[in-house]
């Protein structure tokens, strides 16, 4: 018998580690790259939103929320749906892995709603085929407090604020009776794969990246406490040998029993210690991204900053000029041709005036304005333009920013 596999998770910060292990930024070691072109994005990021990350953002800062969002609290879910691996192996052989989707996002979107589902990726370079999915805890009903005190007393209370007003609760979407709730609708989803519902009650943990190897470093330290004692433990029989010659055939049984004990115990240590190295490279990139994140939170302009560098970096310029427009100055050329990493061609423009500004409407986000238009519209521009002299009829505006990421 298969289960169904549901587990929620609340995000802390903008989660940015779990976005880089979910795009792909950095290669986990449990997953096979040779595989990696197989993951697919089943919800995508809305037009001009390049990341995970700032889907998230984007959801709450276009949800209509008043109060003001503390940096203490939980932006955002995560959601890992999949099943049992025999269960999951079978369900792609027999073809129905995008039916599994559908119904997967199907059931997410009608769980927590449409627009709070903002990211959706499927993960097939691991051993079991999976889904990684981010819930924004936007919700729209009266707060539980609220609604618990009227209950207590009967009276009817003065509310200044509309009690209905959209606001980031991440209690009120992961609450006990919510929780379980889930589970139950997500294994009747999931039923008709032959996947059912885990035991109601279950001790069963998720166990983290932290706690892993948190676990694997006690039982490394409990294995060489033991085997300390096992070879006080030898030395004394080994020397009371010397006083049981009448015996030596007992004695010598039981010295050697205990010399194959320590050696399988070394031998769990070994393998103990390897898992342990393992953990600890598996984590190590995790905990890097987290470092970078936080310093991208304290510092929001230095993300901006380094997406603008590595735009110019990619269409051509040198490091001397791309320094030159961070210091706030205009270069100017007669003539220069630009790589456009979107369309992989060079376009050369005339006259040239280049620099980096703010946008009018957003002044955290910067954009490389060419002769006062965005050098990205540009591109696109001249692409149209060549398609055009080739006599290729252009039906529609390419999606803005999609397809390639600055």
């Amino acid at each position: 018998m298969g289960y169904a596999v549901l587990h929620l998770d609340k995000a802390s910060g903008n989660d940015a580690a779990m976005s880089a292990h979910i795009e792909r930024t950095i290669d986990p070691k449990n997953a096979d790259k040779t595989r990696t072109h197989l993951n697919r994005e089943l919800i995508a990021p809305p037009d001009g939103v390049n990341s995970r990350t700032e889907a998230i953002q984007h959801r709450i800062d276009t949800a209509g929320i008043t109060r003001k969002v503390s940096h203490n609290q939980v932006r955002a879910i995560r959601v890992m749906l999949s099943g049992s691996p025999g269960n999951m192996q079978r369900i792609e052989e027999a073809g129905q892995l995008n039916n599994w989707c559908k119904d997967n996002i199907d059931w997410l979107k009608r769980t927590f709603g449409k627009e709070n589902l903002v990211s959706a990726v499927l993960h097939m370079d691991e051993k079991t085929p999976h889904i990684h999915a981010t819930i924004v805890p936007v919700v729209t009903c009266e707060r539980r407090k609220a609604k618990t005190a009227k209950q207590e007393d009967g009276k009817k209370k003065y509310k200044k604020k509309n009690p209905n007003a959209a606001r980031l609760c991440v209690d009120d979407v992961m609450n006990r009776n919510k929780l379980k709730y889930y589970q139950d609708s997500y294994a009747e989803a999931m039923n008709k794969y032959g996947l059912n519902r885990g035991i109601d009650g279950s001790e069963a943990r998720h166990t983290t990246t932290q706690q892993y190897y948190r676990e694997l470093y006690l039982e490394n330290e409990s294995l060489k406490e033991d085997i300390v004692a096992l070879k006080e433990e030898q030395q004394e029989v080994y020397d009371k040998t010397r006083d049981l010659y009448d015996r030596k055939d007992e004695a010598r049984e039981k010295f050697l029993d205990m010399d194959r004990h320590v050696r399988n115990r070394k031998e769990e240590l070994t393998t103990v210690e390897a898992r342990l190295q393992k953990a600890k490279q598996d984590y190590e990139p995790y905990k890097a991204q987290e470092e970078l994140s936080l310093i991208h939170e304290l510092f929001p302009m230095m993300k901006e900053q380094l997406r603008i560098a590595g735009l110019c970096k990619k269409i051509g310029l040198a490091i001397e000029s791309i320094k030159s427009l961070f210091e706030g100055k205009t270069l100017t050329a007669r003539s220069f041709s630009f790589f456009s990493p979107e369309h992989n061609q060079k376009f050369t423009a005339e006259n040239i005036n280049l620099k980096i500004e703010k946008e009018q409407d957003n002044p955290n986000r910067l954009r490389l304005n060419l002769n006062g238009t965005n050098i990205l519209d540009w591109f696109r521009q001249k692409y149209r333009e060549l398609q055009q002299g080739i006599g290729i009829r252009v039906r529609q505006e390419p999606r803005k920013d999609r397809g390639i990421r600055f």
